[in-house]
């Protein structure tokens, strides 16, 4: 199963991660903390880089730049965390040559 990051995901996250992991059905998500919260694993941006990245343009505003003139920005950096109790737990295997390009292992 894959859950897309909104709303509704970040606000019922455990629940989903309770029932994903409640009825072994192996799920992917979009950011990290699920992962860190007993989810399987996750792809997507690095939320601490499109912070940094929003604040550049904060600060560019500030100094006067007008919003619409500033070009649009997708993340550039994704990160891959895994959750290796939830694997074990799930009875899957990765191989060793994923587990090691993981940005973050939860053991």
């Amino acid at each position: 199963m894959i859950v897309f990051t909104h709303g509704f995901a970040a606000l019922n996250g455990r629940r989903i991660i309770e029932l994903a992991a409640r009825s072994r059905v192996p799920t992917m998500y979009g950011w990290r903390d699920f992962v860190d919260d007993g989810g399987f694993i996750s792809y997507g941006p690095n939320i601490e880089m499109m912070v940094k990245q929003a604040a550049r343009y904060v600060d560019r505003i500030i100094k006067s730049e007008k919003p619409g003139d500033l070009p649009v920005q997708q993340p550039t950096k994704f990160d891959l965390a895994i959750n290796l109790k939830t694997m074990k737990i799930l009875g899957i295997t990765i191989p060793p040559s994923v587990l090691i390009r993981a940005d973050h292992v939860v053991e």
